[in-house]
Formats: structure tokens, sequence, C-alpha cells
């Protein structure tokens, strides 16, 4: 049996909620127990943008990554972690509280802390993306309890460290990783666990699992925690990923490696296109400029389907392109990007993966999974004006993510009130289950899913329809089935630092004033993959439109900012004349791209003081800016840029200032 057991002279590091005692740790004059310390004392919700900041992931290279760990953890603007700081101090274990790693799928937030030295992450829970890079870079995991024996001089079996583990993940825990259990794997050394689950009711996550079954693993039913190998159906890498899958593939398979199918898997150039433009990006630009060359590298290695900029042009956010014009209903898409989720608005199951499953799979077309439980949410009545679906996931975050009834399940989303959301709404219902720290969302389909995507495809409704995926009746679902009325929810926005901690507004008058009192803004953002849709974009226009009508145009010193989601929503711009209409308001139109979201383009906040409300889908400190960030729908942050506060927009409220 392997055994794990500190080694003499290394520390244990405390991500404590009280920052003073993390500094005197770094400075090695502080070393603290877990018998000694309560959970509560703990910093939760350490999420990847904390551990590697936008740009730090501008370094490809996972040693030259681990330099700027935690470099995004700051007090009052200022670096809690200096350069080199984890490394340098001697440490081989990190402590935090609960649901650690939440926010993007970057990996290199796993590979910061490895690179530095840490062999194992110790936290209350941890949000399942990271999980599973954990797991595929071989940093265990453990609980307290487990952390208190090993101070204590303790040696644990690895087998203790995955107690929960399915048969397969246990087997990449043993061999260190995912690479080398993979090279076991194709040496035969590794048994597949047998299955026999019985034919049961499934929801939709389940079912689109069982039909992409690899041969040889039984019948197609599934359960929860069943550890299955499936054929993944597509994918995608961005600039700030690819060159990692690149290099790993190279590393592991040589330079003449190759990948399974190429029709089926993407690279998009998204996230950094406006980067040269934003001034803080400019001591990164070399670096920028290898990304960009090294995932060029990679597509004509590889021939997977080409998303480049053409003439500094972005198609589009790659999670709205591949919604537009890929994905379909009942497939199976794992991409390097937390946000792949948004393609469950398809009915489809979509979620992210690190660059290091990303590599293993697009060379083989397939990937081990593990059966997801699943949680339901049946959709009642309708939105009043003036509320969206970003105000019913704002709603979800607060009353159930914050709770932790959505970690690491599929939420599914149905009932009879999903029929008034268009493909637009629902597909910003499945992007924002990572925020949730979910597996995915998935929406069920209908005539309108079957319609929107065939007019798109060119195919027929037929064969569109024929794909669609509904929960079985009698279906389990693990976190419950929770009946949510759309028409009692009011408009939300999302206090600085946590996507979940929203703030309903006042049902009296419209407003935040009860609860936030009066927050005037600096900036007000419209865009993102969450935001920066057909129907968000006719969302802006109606309040431009009717602040126009009351003679308003955006309040002094506030810039707004409105960035479209893709190509095709730049065309549905023109075709209404929004462009114009924003250009009389004094809005500011950006073509296709993340931008602001990422940090990396207009709208990024450049002082701490400096206020932003955005319709972006987090807010996590650093996240667009070193400013205060609140989230809002993309109405409320237009009516915000008009009236230069925190606003929820009800019609006719121009009138009324």
């Amino acid at each position: 049996m392997k055994m794990f057991r500190l080694t003499p002279g290394k520390r244990v590091l405390f991500l404590t909620k009280d920052p003073a005692l993390i500094t005197q740790q770094l400075q090695g004059k502080l070393d603290l127990r877990m018998d000694a310390l309560h959970a509560e004392d703990l910093l939760d919700d350490v999420n990847t943008d904390a551990m590697t900041p936008a740009w730090a992931c501008f370094d490809w290279r996972p040693a030259d990554i681990a330099v700027n760990a935690y470099a995004g953890l700051s007090v009052n603007g200022e670096r809690l972690f200096p350069a080199n700081a984890l490394k340098n101090g001697n440490f081989e274990v990190i402590v935090s509280g609960r649901r650690k790693g939440t926010g993007s799928s970057r990996e290199t937030a796993v590979q910061a802390e490895k690179w530095s030295g840490i062999r194992l992450a110790v936290a209350d829970s941890f949000a399942p993306i990271h999980a599973r890079n954990n797991i595929n870079q071989g940093v265990l995991m453990s609980s307290y309890s487990l952390l208190a024996r090993l101070q204590a001089g303790e040696a644990i079996g690895l087998d203790e460290f995955c107690p929960d583990y399915d048969p397969i993940t246990r087997a990449i825990v043993m061999a260190g990783g995912l690479f080398p259990f993979g090279r076991a794997l194709a040496a035969g050394q590794v048994q597949l666990p047998t299955r026999n689950c019985p034919t049961r009711p499934m929801t939709m996550g389940e079912k689109m699992v069982g039909a992409h079954l690899l041969p040889g693993q039984g019948p197609t039913a599934v359960r929860p925690g069943d550890a299955v190998l499936v054929k993944v159906d597509s994918g995608y890498s961005h600039e700030f990923t690819t060159a990692q899958v690149h290099a790993f593939l190279e590393e592991e398979f040589g330079a003449d490696y190759r990948v399974a199918d190429a029709t089926n898997f993407a690279v998009f150039e998204d996230h950094l296109i406006y980067a040269d433009g934003v001034e803080r990006m400019a001591p990164y630009s070399a670096k920028i400029a290898v990304l960009r060359s090294m995932q060029r590298a990679f597509q004509v290695h590889t021939g997977v389907r080409d998303y480049s900029a053409r003439e500094g042009r972005s198609p589009g956010i790659c999670h709205q392109v591949a919604r537009e014009e890929f994905i379909n209903p009942g497939m199976l898409v794992q991409a390097t990007d937390s946000h792949t989720c948004m393609g469950g608005g398809n009915n489809a199951l979509s979620f992210g993966v690190g660059a290091t499953e990303y590599a293993a799979l697009i060379q083989c077309g397939f990937t081990m999974l593990r059966v997801p439980e699943s949680i339901r949410f049946e959709l009642h009545g309708k939105l009043q004006p003036g509320v969206t679906a970003k105000d019913a996931m704002l709603w979800i975050l607060w009353q159930y993510a914050a709770k932790g009834l959505t970690l690491d399940r599929v939420m599914e989303f149905g009932g009879p009130g999903l029929a008034g959301l268009d493909m637009d709404e629902r597909a910003t219902l499945a992007n924002m289950a990572t925020e949730c720290t979910a597996k995915s969302g998935i929406c069920e389909g209908d005539e309108q899913t079957v319609q929107w995507i065939a007019s798109r495809r060119g195919v027929s409704e037929a064969s569109v329809r024929a794909q669609l995926v509904h929960p079985d009746a009698g279906a389990t679902y693990a976190g419950g089935v929770h009946i949510i009325d759309l028409s009692t929810l009011k408009p939300m926005v999302a206090t600085p630092g946590d996507p979940a901690a929203g703030v309903p507004s006042d049902p009296t008058n419209g407003a935040f004033i009860e609860a936030l009192g009066v927050v005037k803004i600096d900036i007000a953002y419209g865009g993102s993959c969450t935001a920066g849709k057909d129907t968000d974009l006719d969302h802006y226009a109606l309040v431009v439109r009717e602040a126009l009508a009351a003679g308003l145009r955006v309040a002094d010193g506030v810039q707004f900012m409105i960035q479209c989601g893709s190509q095709a929503v730049e065309a549905h711009v023109d075709r209404n004349g929004y462009r114009e209409l924003f250009e009389r308001a004094g809005v500011q139109l950006i073509g296709a791209g993340c931008g602001a979201c990422i940090g990396c383009g207009p709208g990024v906040s450049t002082t701490a003081q400096q206020v932003t409300i955005s319709a972006i889908n987090r807010n996590f400190q650093g996240r667009s800016g070193p400013g205060q960030l609140y989230l809002a729908s993309p109405l409320s942050v237009a009516a915000s840029a008009f009236t230069g506060r925190i606003s929820a927009y009800s019609e006719g409220m121009f009138q009324r200032i």
C-alpha cells in the first residue's frame, strides 16, 4: 500500500480569514496546527482568479506560473502573496475552508500550487472542476481530520485520501495523475470496473452519459457515482489554454502526436482579443503573442476547426459561437473553460475541464466520467417586466448555491415556466451553473429549441427533434426538486466578491436603495458570454431607447460599454439599428470577445475606488480590475448607466427622474 506522510522540515500553510496570520506564515514567523484551529477560522471560496489571476496565466509553463501563486489574493489593493512566496515558504500542504477552487476552470490554479511544492490540498469542500484538476495533476486532497493525523506524525495510506472515489478515479490517484494512469491503461495494467446497473428512470444528465458509453461497459442505464468511459462529441480550447494543451500532448506523445477526430474540436481566439488596448496588460504583450502563436501552431498541427481572429476581429466568445453553430441536443461537450456549461441551454451536457484532461480526451476521443447527481428546478409562472433570467440565476445562487445544494450536481431546468424563456435566456441559466459550483446545467428541449437550432444549422426540424432528451418520469434527484414561481422574482444584484451574495430590489420602488443605500457607479458594463446574446442586446436597447425618449444620455462621469458575444450578435445589432441608437446615448459598443469579463478589455476598472455594475457572470475580487464589482441583469446595468447609481429597471422609470 502506498503511504503518504509529511516530509520532515516541510510546512503547512493555513489560509485563514485573518490575513495577518497568512503573512506571518509566509514570512516563516508562525506555524499553525489543525488541532488548534476551527473550520470557521479558514478562508472560504478561495477562487481560481485569486490563485492565478488572468494575467498570471500568460505564462504557460507551470514553473513560471508558480512564481505568481495566489497573486490575486489582496488586502487593500496589495498582494498578500509576493512573487515566489508560496514556493519560498517551504510548504507542502495548503489548507482552506469551503468550496476551494470556485470560478474559472483554469488548471493553472493547481499548477501554481503543485510547482510551488504543494503535495496535499485540504479543504472542507472543493469545486468540482478544481477537484478534478487536482486529481489529474496528482495533487492529493483530504479532510481536516486526516491533516490532524498527519501533523501528529502518522503515515496514511493513499486509499484513505479517496474514500468516496469511484474505482477509475481511485486508480488515477494511485497512479499519480491522469497521464501516468493513461500509460498504465494502454499497457493493460489497469482493470476497469464492471457495471451492472439495472434499468431505472434517469435524469437528463444520466441519459446523456448512458448514451455515450464506450462499448463493453454493460447496459446504457447508469446511476450517480458510476465510473464510466464515454465518447466526447465535441470540445474546444482558447488562447489562454491551448498552449498548455499543445505542450502537454507533445511531451506525452511526441512531436508527431495526433488527435482522434479534428473536425469535432476547435480553437477560439476570444479571451485576449482586446488585451492590447488595456494599459495594465502592456507588460504582458510579448507573452500574449506567444500564446496566440502557439494556438495557431496547434491548429495547423491538428487541423481542428479554426475560430481565430481575422483582421483583429474575433468570431466571438467560444461558448456563444458553439451554441450558435455546433452544439446539438443530447451531445456531450467538454472544453477548457468553466462556462462550457452554457451549451446546456441547447439541451446538451456540457462542462469545463482542465488542460491536462482536455489534452488526453482529444488525443483518444473519450474520457473518464463519474456520473453526477442531479438537482431539478421546476419553473412555473412568467417573469415580470424588468426581471430576466440573470435575476433568476442570482436568486438561485443566493437561495440554493450558497447552501451547497448545487455543488457538483447537474442543474436541470424544466417545467411549464421554461417555455416563457427564449433560447438566449435559457443559455443564461445554463451558463451560470458553474457559478453555483455545479457540474453543469441542462434545459429541457422543446419546439423552441428545435426551431432555433434548425434555423441556424440549415437542417430539418425533424432531425433536431429526434435528438431532444427529456428526463424519465420517476427519475431520482439527489438535490431534490425545487419549484420556482418566476412571477415572484424581483431584480437582483450581487454585491462585490461573491455571485451568491444576492440582494433583491425593493418591491415598492424597484430600486436597491433600502438594502444598499445609494451606490454611485463609474462603469456600467454589458457583455460576456452570459450577457452578450441577441436578447441581452434587445434589453440594453429597450432601456437606451426609453432613456433617449426622456431626454437622457449616459450619466456624467459614467462609462457605459456594451460588448457583443459573437459576430452573429453584431449582425443582430446592425439589423435592428442599435448601433446608431447606442451612439446617440453615449454608449460605447465593442465588437465580439470576452473583454472586461476576463479583465482584458474596455470596461475594466483601474482603481480600487471605482464602482462597476456589470452583467458578467462572476465578481470575484480583481476579476474585472481592482474596483468594486456588482453583478446585475442587462436591464439593471443599462438603467444604472443613466441614473448614475445602481438601479433596477422598470418601465417609465426615466419619466419619474
